[in-house]
């Protein structure tokens, strides 16, 4: 098993978990512009994918926010040990698929374990996560064709507690690189300072993972 149940009795949130996971509406996100211009020059520099360098990134630093691995389960909930990605894969005809990716291993090994798997992926055309648990997930997307101030997802309903996180188009001024990157998450299980402490992680491996 994956996860384990969190002890409701010493949980620190548990009126905010109580009272947000009432909420019609319990979600909570915001887009940063986050600095890019050193990973995108080793991007570069490496011919390394950005998509999927970036994706190991994000991944990563999601993974060690204990409140981004937490799920709501049986009015409960369940943090899981480490949480896979599951992205979406742009086909030729315009549409997409999803392809999974587990990040818990050095770069190194990532790398061309996860061009495979967005090979097999993209033959294989699926629109459904074939993960027997969904809870594990961590929903990533992109819209590499513009840059972008703001973000909405669609949530399927209120006990959904996936984490949801976009980036857009990077952009270039004044000589720094930016991208946005939208994150949305069920406040029942995460505040803003989880999700600013995702952002430090962020930049801290973007600085440091494929230096």
């Amino acid at each position: 098993m994956n996860y384990k149940v969190v002890d409701m009795n010493v949980y620190k949130r548990k009126d905010h978990f109580t009272y947000f996971k009432s909420l019609a509406n319990p979600y909570v996100g915001l887009t940063v512009q986050v600095d890019i211009t050193k990973f995108i020059q080793v991007v570069k520099e490496k011919k390394l994918p950005f998509f999927l360098t970036f994706n190991y990134c994000v991944a990563r630093a999601a993974n060690s926010v204990p409140e981004f691995r937490q799920r709501i389960m049986n009015d409960g909930i369940a943090e899981y040990a480490d949480c896979k990605t599951s992205h979406t894969v742009v086909l030729e005809d315009g549409t997409y698929c999803y392809c999974t990716l587990s990040t818990n291993m050095p770069f190194k090994k990532y790398l061309p374990y996860a061009i495979k798997a967005q090979e097999d992926a993209r033959e294989a055309r699926s629109t459904s996560d074939d993960e027997e648990d969904a809870n594990e997930l961590l929903f990533i997307s992109s819209l590499p064709w513009l840059s972008y101030i703001a973000l909405s997802n669609p949530t399927p309903s209120p006990a959904d507690s996936n984490p949801r996180i976009t980036w857009g188009k990077y952009t270039s001024q004044n000589g720094k690189v930016e991208i946005p990157v939208t994150v949305l998450c069920n406040h029942a299980l995460v505040d803003g300072l989880h999700i600013a402490q995702f952002y430090q992680a962020l930049d801290e491996y973007l600085e440091n993972v494929i230096s």
